[in-house]
Formats: C-alpha cells, structure tokens, sequence
C-alpha cells in the first residue's frame, strides 16, 4: 500500500478534507509493507512519534520509509524539516498516536472466520446461534444460551448455560463464560479469561465456611475487552457491572458486586474486591489494589501499586499504600531516601539535648 493510499483511511485526514488541509511531504511516496517501532524500523515500514519522545534523536535513529509527526510542539517544524531532509514521507497530525493504530488496521486487515459451526463442536438444542456467527472446534454451548448475530467463538471456549452474547463479539481460545453472563455488543474476551465465575462468598460458622450460593448476573456492556488470564465474579444476588468501552487488561480480578462506569482502563494485576464502585474513565495502573466497598470517583486515576480503602474523590490522582495524593506522595517519596540522615541528626540532637 503506498503512503498516499494510507493517508485516506486515517480519522484525521478524512476529517481535513483530505491532506491538502494538513502540512505533509510524500517524498517519492514509498510502499509500505508494514508497521514497526521507530527504533526498530526500516525501508517500508511506518512509524510514528508523538510528543514526549526524544524526538530529533529517535527520528534520526529511525530507518522507516514514512512517519506521522506530531503537529503541535516546540520541535514540530524541525521534525518536519528533518524528515523532508532525511527523504522519508511524513504527514503532521494532532494525535499520531491515534493514527498509527488506524493505520496498522489498514496495512494489517482482519480476515473475518467463515459463518458455520465446526463439527467437533458441542452445542445444546435449546442454544441459539445468531446469523453469520463462527463456532470453532471443541466450542461447547450450554442450554439457554444466545449467541448474536456476527460473533466469533474461537476453539475450546466453553458457554455455560443461560449465557446471552451481543451481536459483533469475540470469544479467544479457551475462554469460559459461566451461568448468569450478559455481554452486550461488540465485547472480546481473550484466552483464558473467565467472566461469571462464583464470586467468593462464604459464611462463617462454628462449624467451618458455609458457602453462599452466587446466583446472580455479570453483564459487560458494549464493547467492553477482557483481557487474558483474567476473572470477573457473579455475586451471591444482584449483578456484577463493567460499564461500556471499558478495557480490561491481563490477570485482573474483579470480585462480586463491583460496578464500573463506562470508558474505564484496568491495567495487569489489578485485584477489586468485593462490592467497589469505579466511575467513568477511571484508570488502575498495575497492581492497584481496591478493598471491598472502596468508590474511585469519575475520571480518577491510581497509579500502579496502589492500596485503595476508602473513596477517591472525581478527577484525583492517587499514590502508594495505603492510597495519598499523588502530589504529596512524591514528597514522601522523596523524603524516604533521606531517613537515615534525619534518624542520624536526630540521634545526635538528642545526644547533646542530654544534661
């Protein structure tokens, strides 16, 4: 695909009216096979950078046929200049970033699996499979379940019964989805990611743990990502929620009764107990902790490690454990390094306090 060809599927451009809008150069507008890394590019390949990169010096170390640049910043036209001087192709956008996921759509298109049911493939008699959906080999499909139009269900996924699946998803190789799940449109569970699993319940007695019995719902709403290796708990009653475009990512565990609001990121090994309740656009780094009934406010960010007990006010940024404002947590950490001085200055001003 030459650049130029690209250039039409890009947001951005299409927006612009095309690149007569947008300050560009297709140098000798090069084919491009691929997509790769600036520091791993070479002849036929895209890349990009956005700002905060050390540009000049990853753009000198970059042997791709074609870049988008970053429009805005001190360095945008020195960028463009270098580029044009270096005769690589280039095009200057507001989020490159963007574009370049775009653009990998484009040189890397999907091959949709063909509509069917393999014949290894175990399906109830009271299960419903909608119209143009692919079901893979050794898929079992319990009783009561509904599959939607256009869904993909890749080998060895296991759909207990009374499952309901939207129109448009995706199911990898090895997922489990147990009685009481509820995807809308458009979700994607990877490998190995169990949504519905009994949530962990259990009722002290002077005997032992009596179990509590998880009858109710887990329901992710359109367009919601699980990533592998994850688990997402069904509560004892009522419904666990994962609210729509929210992106979950490897080894999360999301435990009964959480609900979230939509548009939220969880990073890898994220842990939510019990019963907490997150926002819209609510981001977990890795490893953040949230204890049962702990509430992250809309658009509030943890950063990773985290330990969260309590609530998180809208729009806060918050650090270490257990969780403080990031600002004054950098302080402390900062402060942390010098505890042997100050025990030391301490230790001698007692000393000479001393009659």
């Amino acid at each position: 695909m030459r650049f130029s060809q690209l250039l039409s599927h890009l947001s951005e451009v299409q927006a612009a009216g095309g690149t007569q809008g947008l300050s560009h150069n297709l140098s000798e507008d090069p084919e491009l096979r691929g997509a790769a890394a600036l520091d791993q590019s070479g002849q036929g390949d895209l890349s990009f950078l956005e700002p905060g990169n050390a540009l000049a010096a990853a753009l000198a170390a970059s042997g791709a046929s074609a870049v988008l640049l970053p429009a805005k910043g001190d360095e945008a036209e020195a960028l463009q200049q270098q580029a044009t001087e270096r005769g690589q192709a280039w095009v200057a956008l507001r989020d490159p970033r963007l574009a370049f996921a775009e653009a990998l759509d484009a040189l890397y298109p999907r091959q949709p699996k063909a509509p069917g049911i393999h014949t290894s493939a175990v399906v109830d008699p009271e299960a419903v499979v909608g119209m143009g959906s692919h079901v893979g080999a050794h898929v079992v499909i319990g009783a009561k379940v509904q599959i939607g139009a256009s869904c993909t269900i890749h080998p060895n996924v296991v759909i207990y019964d009374d499952v309901q699946i939207g129109d448009g998803c995706e199911l990898h190789a090895g997922a489990v989805l147990h009685p009481g799940s509820r995807l809308g449109r458009a979700c994607v569970v990877h490998s190995n990611a169990v949504v519905g699993s009994e949530g962990f319940g259990f009722v002290p007695t002077a005997s032992g743990w009596r179990k509590m019995p998880q009858t109710g719902l887990v329901v992710l709403e359109d367009g919601v990502e699980v990533g592998c290796g994850s688990t997402i708990d069904r509560p004892s009653v009522g419904e666990t929620r994962i609210g729509a475009g929210s992106k979950i990512d490897n080894l999360v565990h999301i435990g009964h009764g959480v609900t979230t609001g939509q548009g939220c990121a969880l990073a890898a090994q994220v842990g939510i107990a019990g019963g907490a309740r997150l926002g819209n656009g609510v981001i977990l780094a890795g490893q953040v902790g949230l204890a049962n009934k702990a509430v992250m406010g809309d658009r509030s960010i943890a950063s990773s490690k985290s330990g969260i007990h309590g609530e998180v006010a809208a729009g806060e940024v918050v650090s270490g454990y257990p969780a403080i404002p990031n600002r004054l947590w950098l302080r402390c950490s900062a402060a942390f390094n010098k505890l042997p001085e100050l025990t030391k200055a301490i230790r001698s001003l007692e000393k000479q306090a001393k009659p």
